[in-house]
């Protein structure tokens, strides 16, 4: 199905896409601020995720349960998340309250005020959120992986930051921050639903219009080194192991992208996939094995991960290599790339009959591509995808050289895992 996105930058570099969807009853915001986590300083490690939170805490007119309660009480609701590259602030409710959601939105991204008591609160927040996420094996692993991959770069560092950076943070630095990366260059906004654009645009427009024009921040690209697995291991007593596996990958503007999402349906998207099939239906060893994939601007990574019993972990590992080397060996079957391709369409195009996934949608287009991608003509890439493609990306990023293996749980001797991966 061709949708009828439509994208206008406005006089001070804001860029507004939208997406009418006339048989929906609800409307769809998203206002995206170009700014993650690896625009930050290791000093200012976790800013971005600490300036989401305070956007919530209280502007000029609305107080934060003030903010809340004016798309709660509409019956819709309003979240934000933050990313290695971007910041997103959205909404969603009936149709008719969009000019509602868009000021409760822009209000927030303009004239949140950085209330001292409330960056205090916020801070302890933030705190417990990060102890929480320590005390969850499974987000421990991912983290570790991450920084396990990235060594001493940005990119591994926690989206949270640290409780000590964290703690260190103070008003000038959160608000500057702020105001010199939420500008028009950066900032991004995506309206679905039953709205024809030039109703986004008259009224977006005038809401952004005071934001100054500014300019796109720089990142330190990512260069990793090559050579032997990497292993990290955090020794603690959980009731499951965790592991996660990652290997290096490419960025987003590599059109090798599509056989590595294929590759990644394969291994283990879904139930029927190769991991899923064989460390839990075959052998029982884990409830969930799972894998994805992430791509950057200049760069990317492919991620598999599964709890387990810590007696089956050995196991596990060499059959997960055995699984990704057989891929490398041999290039899949047309029928099984055929299952890929029609599971990740067939995913994508009910995904957007969402008015959520929608903003989302075209808000990530336009942060990766400058344009919003057409799902018809990802659809096209996905099945120009062969065999051997596959296969060679497969080689390419399934390389011991590539890996990065973390583990949380019961297991002691980072040298006893290495073995395991030789």
């Amino acid at each position: 199905m061709e949708y009828p996105y439509h994208l206008t930058k406005l006089a001070n570099g804001v860029r507004l896409a939208s997406v009418e969807m006339p048989y929906m009853k609800s409307v769809s915001v998203g206002l995206w601020a170009a700014i993650g986590g690896r625009h930050e300083t290791a000093q200012h490690s976790g800013i971005s995720h600490f300036i989401e939170h305070l956007l919530f805490k209280g502007t000029k007119r609305r107080s934060a349960k003030k903010i809340t309660e004016s798309v709660e009480g509409l019956g819709g609701y309003l979240n934000a998340f933050t990313t290695e590259d971007h910041t997103c602030y959205y909404a969603k409710a009936a149709a008719q309250h969009l000019p509602q959601l868009c000021d409760v939105l822009c209000d927030m991204y303009l004239d949140s005020q950085f209330a001292p008591a409330e960056i205090e609160r916020e801070r302890e927040v933030i705190r417990e959120e990060i102890l929480m996420y320590r005390d969850h094996p499974a987000q421990h692993a991912q983290e570790l992986l991450t920084s396990t991959m990235w060594p001493g770069h940005p990119l591994g560092r926690a989206l949270t930051g640290t409780v000590e950076s964290i703690a260190r943070l103070k008003r000038p630095e959160l608000l500057g921050f702020q105001q010199r990366h939420y500008n028009g260059a950066t900032t991004i906004v995506t309206i679905a639903g039953p709205v024809d654009h030039s109703r986004a645009v008259s009224t977006i427009a005038p809401l952004l219009a005071r934001l100054p024009r500014g300019r796109s921040p720089r990142f330190v690209r990512s260069r990793p080194e090559h050579g032997t697995a990497r292993v990290s291991l955090a020794t603690q007593e959980t009731e499951q192991t965790h592991l996660a596996m990652g290997f290096h990958a490419f960025g987003r503007a590599d059109e090798r992208r599509f056989a590595l999402k294929l590759l990644s349906v394969i291994l283990g998207e879904n139930m029927s996939s190769r991991l899923f099939q064989k460390l839990r239906e075959r052998h029982g060893f884990c409830y969930n094995v799972q894998s994805g994939m992430v791509t950057l601007a200049d760069t990317g990574a492919i991620h598999i991960s599964a709890g387990l019993d810590a007696a089956n972990l050995e196991k596990a590992v060499r059959m997960i290599l055995r699984e990704l080397q057989s891929i490398c060996d041999k290039a899949p079957g047309r029928a099984e790339l055929k299952k890929a391709q029609d599971y990740t369409i067939g995913q994508t195009f009910m995904g957007l009959e969402s008015t959520s996934n929608q903003i989302m949608w075209m808000g990530e287009s336009i942060l990766a591509y400058n344009r919003v991608l057409c799902p018809m003509e990802t659809e096209r890439k996905l099945l120009a995808v062969t065999p051997a493609d596959i296969q060679r990306v497969a080689c390419h990023c399934l390389h011991r050289s590539r890996l990065a293996v973390a583990v949380v749980g019961p297991v002691k001797g980072e040298e006893k895992i290495r073995c395991w991966l030789a």
